[in-house]
């Protein structure tokens, strides 16, 4: 029997015990410290047969941290839960634009950037996935983000690249004006917590593909941005995500090449375009900017 505070030891003991216990983001500081003065009582291993399991909540959102058997999962309001795995966890893929179908998959593909539907199992005084469900090509992105260049959100174990650093380096990539021209930047907006695209979004997308396509030696830099309101890890894992989503449509909507397009990236909060201190400042804020960058090179200048 283990005997753990919460939130702090929590992952301890996920790593310890596999059990998953429920945690919230972005809470007030007295929140934090009422559930810190609180005991949860973990006891023996996490079972292999979980059928006969009380049903929990279903959780739909992005997974946002992993650590052991366990993994945390952050909805579009901004709410995270911790969510253990156990052998009897059915995790299947489904559809994706590579058209594998169903597929069955194990535990550690669930990366950090995926997005999840789970039902679950109450156990330990925690969650147990029963059932976890994602989309193929969710799962491809979330595996060119963690093996991804600067400004991707990356974990290998408990390693993660720091956000400033990605940030320095795309401002870098950028910045290099001797390199690329920015011939073309289209914006789309997205609602507080939302990755959805917008209603009109497919179709601008599709207009700057065009255009970018009427261009030689053209590529696209798609770069995701959020407001300042929220958690700001939870806001990377967001910005990565809306980025993710406009590459998607791009390659699978609007026949955009993979091979004509740059590294797509997140940057949560940085580079406002507007005042973060209004609605109408963050408004213009969450959004996704799709970069036509034509190299100097290319063009003999």
């Amino acid at each position: 029997m283990f005997n753990i505070k919460t939130p702090a030891a929590s992952f301890v003991a996920l790593a310890l015990v596999g059990a998953a216990l429920p945690a919230a983001a972005q809470q007030q500081p007295a929140e934090v410290a009422a559930e810190a003065s609180q005991s949860i009582l973990v006891e023996g291993q996490v079972p292999a047969d979980i059928s006969d399991l009380p049903d929990g909540p279903d959780i739909e959102g992005i997974i946002s941290d992993r650590l052991g058997s366990a993994m945390e999962v952050t909805t579009p309001a901004g709410e995270a839960t911790m969510v253990g795995l156990s052998q009897g966890t059915s995790i299947k893929g489904r559809g994706g634009f590579l058209g594998l179908g169903r597929t069955e998959v194990t535990g550690d593909m669930l990366l950090a950037g995926l997005p999840v539907e789970i039902e679950t199992v109450q156990w330990g005084g925690g969650l147990l996935a029963k059932r976890v469900r994602f989309s193929n090509s969710d799962l491809e992105t979330a595996q060119m983000i963690r093996g991804g260049t600067a400004g991707q959100f990356a974990r290998q174990g408990a390693a993660i690249e720091a956000n400033t650093e990605a940030a320095e380096a795309l401002r870098g990539r950028m910045g290099e004006i001797d390199n690329y021209d920015i011939v073309g930047v289209t914006n789309v907006y997205f609602d507080t917590g939302e990755w959805s695209l917008p209603g009109t979004a497919e179709r601008e997308l599709c207009a700057a593909a065009m255009q970018a396509d009427s261009i030689d030696n053209s590529l696209l830099l798609v770069v995701g941005y959020t407001d300042s309101v929220g958690d700001e890890d939870y806001n990377q894992v967001l910005s990565e995500r809306r980025a993710s989503r406009v590459v998607n449509t791009l390659q699978q909507k609007c026949s955009w090449k993979p091979w004509r397009m740059l590294s797509p990236t997140g940057m949560a909060e940085s580079d406002p375009t507007a005042d973060n201190s209004t609605a109408a400042g963050r408004a213009q804020n969450r959004r996704v900017s799709v970069n036509i960058l034509v190299s100097k090179a290319a063009q003999g200048l």
